[in-house]
This record gives structure tokens, C-alpha cells and sequence, in this order.
């Protein structure tokens, strides 16, 4: 790695080359070649499939041992017109970062944040590809644009996380998928986010589509 203030001067990229120790890289190497002299931060030093830890802790959503819980919404609890939303993270940005830049042309779909929906989902519902698409539930609604393809499952929409929130009159205009997603914890132990649990229904938006601002200036009072 050169001192910054040459790579500020050369001001071109720099080729981080991969070490021969990392190509041949094993996730817990040492544990495995040693497991006594190298054990592992677990109460037993071991790869814990039944913890001792967590069974003291009691929750009743986070057993001792991996165990599969029915989420709050699910394909289980779903009518035939509710689908299963997936917030994945972004390909173009980081969370909510840099989502006004210019790679947002590469990405926005109608100036939207893009729901992929499968084919058949797509044309059971009468959208095409390019349609802008209301996707609502109990807890808010988002305008989207469609991605109609083959390489998400049916009965499954995805609207990456991350899009700034622009709301006017109960709508975000803008497709942020935490408006769509519940305010719960994925467990007691864990307290992270539930985003992978919702259901939701959708159709095509065939109103005028109101204004985006959400990357307008805000007003400033002198």
C-alpha cells in the first residue's frame, strides 16, 4: 500500500493483490488442525450445537439449539394474493447511502426503487415490465417499479432496503420497504431487524404518478 499522499497524487487505482496465505485460506484453520491449544470462545471451546448459554436465558423465540420458528407472516398465514417480500441489501449503494447520486439512473425503474416480481406473479396480476406497482399491507404503502423476471421465486417480491422515505398522504413515493416491514425485533436474544417477514399485496398504479422529493433541498428559513 502506498502512503496516501502519493495514492492522492497518482490519483488512479491500486490492484489489491490477494497473498498466497489467503488463497489458500480455511475458516477456523487452526481450531481444526488444534482444537485444544486453539479453542474457540465458546463456553466449551467447541462449535456449539446445543448452547447452555442461551438455554439459561429462557426466550422462548431463541431456543438452545437450531430450531425452525413460524415468523409472524409467512407464506403459511398468507391469502392467494399476498406475497412474500424480501428487503435485500442493494447492489448500487450501501444501505441508504449515495441513493440521490447519479448510479441511481443505472438502477431506478419508472424513478423508483425496483421490485423484482416473478412472471407468472407478474402477469396474474397484469404487470409488465417497467409498470409502476402499489405494494401495500396494513402497515403503509410504497410506489415501485416493476422488474418482471424468472430469477426470483413465485409467490416472492423483493424491494431492496435502503430507498429514502418520501411520503404524501399515506404514500411513499420513492418504494422505501421500511414502511412495509413490522417494528420488531427478530428475537430477544438478537434484537435485529424483521425485514424478510411481511406480506404484502400488490398491483399496478395506474394514477398519475406524484412527484418524487425526496432528494429535493430542503427550505431554508434565513
Amino acid at each position: 500500500m502506498p502512503m496516501f499522499n502519493d495514492f492522492w497524487q497518482q490519483n488512479k487505482l491500486i490492484e489489491m493483490r490477494r497473498s498466497e496465505k489467503n488463497e489458500q485460506y480455511v475458516r477456523y484453520g487452526d481450531f481444526r488442525a488444534d482444537p485444544v491449544k486453539n479453542a474457540l470462545g465458546t463456553p466449551s471451546g467447541k462449535i456449539e450445537i446445543y448452547s447452555k448459554t442461551l438455554e439459561k436465558f429462557g426466550y422462548k423465540d431463541c431456543p438452545a439449539h437450531p430450531t425452525w420458528l413460524a415468523p409472524d407472516e409467512w407464506k403459511g398465514t398468507a391469502d392467494e394474493k399476498q406475497l412474500q417480500l424480501l428487503t435485500a441489501h442493494p447492489a448500487h449503494r450501501l444501505h441508504s447511502q449515495l441513493n440521490y447520486a447519479q448510479l441511481r439512473k443505472k438502477y431506478a425503474v419508472a424513478d423508483r426503487e425496483p421490485i423484482t416480481i416473478h412472471a407468472e406473479d407478474a402477469a396474474r396480476f397484469g404487470i409488465a415490465n417497467g409498470d409502476l406497482v402499489r405494494v401495500w399491507n396494513k402497515r403503509g404503502q410504497i410506489l415501485t417499479g416493476a422488474v418482471v423476471t424468472d430469477g426470483i421465486k413465485k409467490g416472492v417480491v423483493c424491494v431492496h432496503e435502503g430507498a429514502w422515505p418520501d411520503l404524501e398522504n399515506g404514500l411513499c413515493k420513492n418504494g422505501s420497504a421500511n414502511v412495509l416491514t413490522a417494528d420488531i425485533p427478530s428475537s430477544q436474544l438478537a434484537n435485529a431487524c424483521a425485514g424478510n417477514s411481511a406480506l404484502v399485496y400488490i398491483e399496478k398504479y395506474t394514477g398519475n404518478a406524484p412527484k418524487l422529493t425526496a432528494f429535493d433541498q430542503p427550505a431554508v428559513q434565513a
